[in-house]
């Protein structure tokens, strides 16, 4: 079960796209890394379902430096709205941990199907809705954060995300934030959503026989440090890119990512035979 040099340099770049899409997009980049996670884990011999678990939990642990790293450069940027991000991201972490040990438990197919299926409707209504009036004031409605949190951390959890991806549309749409504003305050609620997440898949995971080597739980750090790695300085990089970049501009670019995202996760490309 001992990776070769092809996979170690496979989840090297990996690394490094996760980090800038993420300080770009204010997302945890699940969609590039888990894929390529989860081909690493099964080439070296690892069960298909222990193999999707251990992708879910590392990649939940690799959002979380990321994560960090891209919050701190938007808040130095004056994008990230702290009492949305924690107070989303703390019951989106008890939601998480919730999240994580359904995952651990049950078949995931239908639960990945849906939640492909959630993700193409929230790009289709990002696409054809009106932007909300810049002149109206972001909500800071603590009941809302609340309850979003706690729903937003659930599905992070069962599908191993950090949440900004589904967390973005709800702020720009729900919540009245400017773009550039969901986007950062999106990586800093990652930050508790991937602990709450990460956790779960770790003690779930213990005693589970088949794992690779350097696995706790659920989590390979091996993996975890090629990919964290790799991910940390660029995530500075998309970070700095994001604020270069339109707010139209930038919409588009996470919309195309959400396209992309539920059609992967839908097994439409699989369906098609599309390696992507």
């Amino acid at each position: 079960m001992e990776m070769q040099a092809a996979q170690i340099i496979a989840l090297l770049i990996t690394g490094v796209c996760v980090g800038f899409a993420s300080g770009l997009l204010g997302v945890g980049g699940c969609f590039i890394m888990v894929p390529v996670q989860f081909w690493v884990l099964k080439t070296i011999g690892v069960d298909p379902t222990i193999a999707i678990r251990i992708a879910f939990g590392t990649n939940l642990l690799v959002v979380l430096p990321t994560a960090l790293s891209g919050a701190l450069t938007h808040h130095k940027k004056g994008a990230v709205i702290w009492k949305a991000g924690v107070t989303l991201g703390l019951f989106g972490a008890i939601g998480a941990f919730f999240g994580a040990f359904i995952a651990s438990h049950l078949p995931g197919k239908v639960l990945t199907m849906a939640f492909g299926l959630a993700i193409l409707l929230g790009g289709v209504r990002m696409l054809s809705a009106k932007p909300p009036r810049i002149t109206q004031e972001p909500s800071d409605g603590m009941t809302a954060f609340v309850l979003w949190g706690i729903a937003l951390g659930v599905v992070s959890g069962i599908i191993g995300i950090g949440g900004g991806v589904l967390m973005i549309p709800i702020m720009v749409w729900f919540f009245k934030f400017k773009m550039h504003q969901a986007v950062g305050t999106s990586t800093a609620l990652m930050i508790f959503t991937a602990i709450g997440g990460a956790l779960s898949y770790w003690i779930n995971g213990l005693g589970v026989q088949g794992l690779p080597p350097y696995s706790t739980g659920y989590l390979n750090w091996l993996q975890w440090v090629l990919l964290a790695g790799c991910s940390i300085p660029s995530a500075v990089l998309g970070a700095k890119a994001a604020h270069l970049l339109p707010a139209k501009q930038l919409k588009y670019i996470f919309i195309m990512v959400m396209f992309y995202m539920g059609l992967k996760m839908t097994g439409v490309f699989g369906y098609l035979g599309l390696p992507i």
